[in-house]
């Protein structure tokens, strides 16, 4: 209001103008209010202008008399001009903010799905996809509960209460739950139709199709990470399956040393029976050396074939390696 007493002021004893002077910059001054702060600002200027506009203006001057009628339909004129000009003006700054925000949301939503290509293995990968989102969207509280896990997920400076059960139930049914007092949207995360978790959201409140898409990134989030994890489970049997090949080819191998001097101490034996007694128990005793290490190598390939069972019992001892040294130097000699 003061600005139009201004231009009021200025107009009738300042400066003195002409009506059609004064009309617009009555007018100006109604589009500066519309673009700056509403319609309902600029309206009450635009009634005050009209007033003001035909009392000091308008003749007769000093009176809310129009005497002239084509100054009564330049007075209606100017009021029903500056009436829409505030509208449209109003009009132009919401669609203008309403802009702004979606521009907003387009950049956190890139920022989100960003943020999920880079998400590391140092934590669970729905963990830090909650809080991801909490710090990408400014939220007061975010939830993400996985059942393939079976846990809740939480993030933001704030604290979810009893929603454990809307949680799991949104994506049991597929549902959706708002609750605009406390400003929360609890959604369920869907692959195609199936839902695969649910997320619930504390904060500003987002356009449903930002919620929506922000669901669609989680689902994408949640089955790449389950991708990642059958991968490295796929490469952990693979390097299981070649290790254990490896093992049972050098076992293999080593069950040939053992068999072969076996094999040489009896033929000895076979091929001369009158041989004299300490050659004879020399080779024994060489045969059952080596049948004790092939007990020993049969023992280890059991081992081995735990390696496919759900547990590993490891005996730990201390050894002497010198005395291992020792026996694998002797063996090979």
């Amino acid at each position: 209001m003061a600005g139009v007493v201004i231009i009021t002021y200025v107009g009738f004893s300042v400066i003195p103008v002409n009506a059609t002077t004064a009309g617009f910059a009555y007018l100006l001054f109604v589009l500066v209010i519309a673009s700056t702060w509403g319609f309902l600002e600029a309206s009450l200027s635009s009634i005050a202008s009209t007033l003001l506009f035909n009392f000091f203006f308008l003749p007769p001057i000093g009176t809310f008399t129009i005497a002239d009628p084509q100054n009564l339909v330049a007075f209606f004129s100017f009021l029903v001009t500056s009436l829409i000009a505030s509208r449209l003006s109003t009009k132009a700054k919401r669609r203008a903010l309403d802009a702004v925000q979606r521009q907003q949301d387009v950049e956190r939503l890139y920022t989100f799905g960003r943020a999920i290509l880079l998400i590391g293995d140092h934590e669970p990968f729905a963990k830090q996809l909650a809080t991801q989102l909490a710090d990408t969207f400014e939220l007061d509280a975010a939830a993400l509960y996985e059942p393939r896990a079976g846990e809740i997920y939480r993030a933001g400076p704030l604290e979810f209460e009893g929603m454990d059960s809307q949680l799991r139930e949104a994506v049991s049914q597929g549902t959706t739950f708002t609750d605009q007092e406390h400003k929360r949207v609890i959604t369920a995360v869907r692959l195609g139709s199936h839902p695969i978790a649910s997320l619930a959201l504390q904060g500003a409140r987002m356009p449903d199709s930002v919620i929506q898409s922000v669901a669609n990134l989680v689902a994408i989030g949640l089955e790449r990470s389950k991708a990642q994890d059958l991968a490295r489970e796929v490469e952990v049997a693979r390097r299981s399956d070649r290790l254990r090949t490896t093992l049972i080819d050098a076992i293999g191998h080593e069950f040939k040393t053992p068999l072969t001097a076996i094999r040489a101490a009896t033929t000895g034996l076979l091929a001369n029976p009158d041989q004299k007694m300490s050659s004879a128990t020399e080779m024994l005793k060489i045969a059952d050396e080596e049948a004790a290490h092939l007990e020993e190598l049969i023992d280890n390939a059991l081992d081995i074939a735990q390696l496919d069972s759900d547990r590993i019992d490891v005996d730990l001892e201390i050894s002497n390696l010198n005395d291992i040294l020792h026996q694998v130097i002797a063996s090979n000699s």
